[in-house]
């Protein structure tokens, strides 16, 4: 078993990587110290597939797991699901000791670490992910939330877990397009910090998608990457922004496909080609790096623009409305070259309407 440390201080925490790894959670859980009452918020699907490890490994080492089902959808990433969660933790009686399991990708983590953060104002979390996206992104970092009918993680607080656990063993059980959606997120990786890493992506990309060994060295420096930039700017002052790149373009694709046309993933991909596009048309790149921006998201099965009926104008309303915008200007995370981006601030009047003819 692989670790590497994510190093925040008294925050600081391991990351596990494992083949098979939930037969050892219980043991895990006992490293950190953790004892007694556990819940495990899941979904039906991953519930169904790896509940009964872990909570096979758990009672093995004398806890007491309940299982805590959600829905399974970005639909339903909101505050009446963490409604409902509190009702569990209250019913099982659950302490301020008692840790919070959360077994199933972005949207299960996202949702069980934000009901951790504020249930009786804070307790111990895990994070089991067991998607592509989630192993390489939002188990790690700490970020938890839920969205708003207005806008994507408009509810939220940085609350960091006490440990992560990735299995890659599970990766096999997912769609094909789970696969694609989550090399989004290690696509941006090579973009924003790593021209190796594109290489890498470029030249294995068949093996990747088949999951062949070069799967578990994409995820292992994203998460390198990810780890890096989070023990630099823990809560986003700053340099943690730049993780956002594709988001602004993304997080406005699926507010306004009502989260129900494009998974997290293929929305970034669809964001990434559109600030590579945006990175051209105002000077601050090439146009052989959007090329291969866009070709990249292409070789992996991404989809590279939004659908039709996403005009500018409702584009521009959508991320107005995002966590960036400062001083009544878009903030954008733009590319200059492969491995290095700029922040770049636009006013509304000032975007360049024609963008969408680019993608």
């Amino acid at each position: 078993m692989e670790i590497l440390t994510v190093d925040l201080g008294e925050r600081s925490y391991p990351i596990y990587f494992s083949r098979g790894g939930f037969e050892d959670i219980g043991t895990l859980m006992q490293k950190h110290s953790f004892k007694g009452r556990v819940s495990i918020i899941t979904n039906p699907v991953v519930g169904g597939l790896y509940a009964e490890k872990v909570i096979s490994s758990l009672k093995d080492t004398d806890f007491f797991p309940e299982v805590i089902k959600i829905p399974d959808g970005e639909e339903y990433k909101n505050l009446n699901t963490v409604s409902s969660i509190y009702d569990s933790l209250v019913g099982s009686r659950m302490e301020r000791i008692s840790p919070i399991i959360a077994l199933g990708g972005g949207v299960v983590g996202d949702i069980a670490g934000f009901a951790a953060a504020t249930y009786l104002r804070g307790i111990p979390f895990v994070q089991v992910p067991t998607t592509l996206l989630s192993q390489v992104d939002s188990s790690v970092g700490g970020k938890t939330g839920v969205n708003h009918p207005k806008g994507k993680n408009l509810i939220g607080a940085f609350y960091q877990p006490r440990f992560v656990l990735i299995d890659t063993t599970v990766l096999k059980t997912l769609p094909h397009t789970e696969i694609r959606a989550g090399l989004a997120e290690v696509i941006k990786y090579g973009i924003i910090k790593d021209h190796n890493l594109l290489l890498f992506l470029e030249a294995n990309y068949d093996d990747i998608l088949k999951l062949g060994g070069g799967i578990d060295y994409a995820i292992k420096r994203s998460c390198e990457i990810k780890a890096e930039v989070v023990e630099q700017d823990e809560r986003e002052k700053g340099l943690r922004a730049v993780l956002n790149f594709g988001h602004t373009f993304g997080h406005a694709v699926e507010t306004l496909t009502d989260y129900r046309e494009f998974k997290h993933g293929e929305a970034v991909a669809i964001g990434m080609v559109m600030a590579a596009a945006l990175s051209y048309e105002l000077g601050i790149c090439n146009y052989g790096v959007y090329k291969r921006i866009k070709d990249i998201v292409e070789k992996f099965g991404l989809p590279v623009s939004p659908p039709p009926q996403i005009t500018a104008d409702k584009l521009l309303s959508a991320m107005e409305i995002d966590k960036k915008v400062i001083d009544a200007k878009l903030r954008f995370v733009l590319v200059k070259e492969i491995g290095e981006v700029v922040f770049h601030e636009i006013r509304r009047e000032d975007f360049p309407l024609d963008l969408l003819g680019m993608v």
